[in-house]
């Protein structure tokens, strides 16, 4: 359990002051009007893209395997786009740490709220099925406080960044959990908690099934989702934070609770997880998370699907 970090003196150290001067900048750009962040957002998004074309290429390699009838203009549209929303997602991370709760409700409308207060209804524990947009921050930030719960987060390696992350996530949380602790999800699930868990991201071999995604048969996909369900038999709400074009704020989307997993079998339950993820992506394709290789994970003796991309270093 991992609750408001104290400040420790060093943080002071000069191996952060770079990082203090990134998050100091952040801070007075996120206090601009927002279309004002919007524009900026965007279009530094769209530069980095001149700058990061490695990236490009798997965002383009893990449209082409998803949408294989997608052509190659309408793939290169969407890139762009994804672009705009890498510029976006670093605004919207400070927006999500450091804004008051009346300017996030002042840009963000809420939908399907009457799904989530009927699954507490039933008393039962609740995972939101997080989904990695570029949105994550935000969503997380706009969810939580209208149900705070339980956030399950990697600490980061900068002790900082680690400090600022996990206040930040704190104001829309009542408290952390790592991603590895799954006993303690398990525990506080039976409590009837809400807990936000994300299994959408390839986690490597152990612990994995391969499950479609997509155009994809075999995706990687945590083994985490049946675990929790089969011992904690939770409700599963998804929910999805879409960025609206223009400058327009947010559309905090609130799906009905599900309830009708295969608990006892892993292989069935990563399938019906990715179903749904598959609809949440689609709410807006252009603000997932599409440059990293989320498939990367490959069954044994299959070959990768990113061919030279492989030899990016992470």
């Amino acid at each position: 359990m991992i609750q408001a970090p104290k400040f420790n003196k060093s943080l002071l150290h000069p191996r952060y002051w770079l990082t203090w001067l990134g998050i100091g900048l952040l801070y007075v750009l996120i206090l601009l009007p927002y279309p004002m962040i919007y524009w900026i957002g965007t279009r530094l998004g769209l530069l980095s893209k001149r700058f990061l074309k490695k990236r490009a290429q798997i965002a383009d390699r893990n449209l082409e395997l998803c949408f294989p009838e997608m052509s190659l203009q309408e793939r290169q549209r969407y890139i762009d786009k994804n672009f705009e929303s890498v510029g976006m997602g670093l605004f919207e991370t400070g927006m999500a740490w450091f804004w008051p709760e009346w300017r996030i409700r002042r840009w963000c409308r809420v939908e399907g709220r009457e799904n989530m207060l009927a699954a507490q209804k039933t008393g039962r524990g609740i995972i939101v099925l997080g989904i990695h947009f570029l949105t994550l921050e935000m969503g997380g930030r706009t969810f939580g406080m209208l149900n705070p719960g339980i956030g399950v987060y990697r600490p980061n390696d900068n002790k900082l960044l680690d400090w600022i992350q996990t206040r930040g996530r704190l104001r829309a949380n009542k408290y952390m959990l790592d991603r590895k602790d799954v006993k303690g999800m398990v525990r506080v699930l039976k409590q009837g908690e809400i807990v936000w868990y994300a299994p959408d991201h390839d986690y490597g071999p152990r612990n994995s099934s391969f499950a479609p995604l997509f155009a994809v048969p075999n995706a990687a996909t945590t083994n985490g989702s049946a675990i929790l369900l089969r011992l904690a038999k939770p409700l599963v709400v998804p929910f999805t934070l879409r960025r609206l074009p223009a400058g327009k704020g947010y559309e905090l989307l609130i799906q009905p609770a599900v309830d009708d997993f295969p608990i006892k079998d892993e292989v069935a339950v990563a399938t019906k997880m990715n179903k749904i993820i598959e609809t949440e992506i689609l709410r807006a394709p252009e603000q997932y998370m599409w440059l990293h290789r989320r498939f990367k994970t490959r069954p044994k003796g299959e070959p990768s699907l990113y061919g030279d991309l492989d030899k990016i270093h992470h």
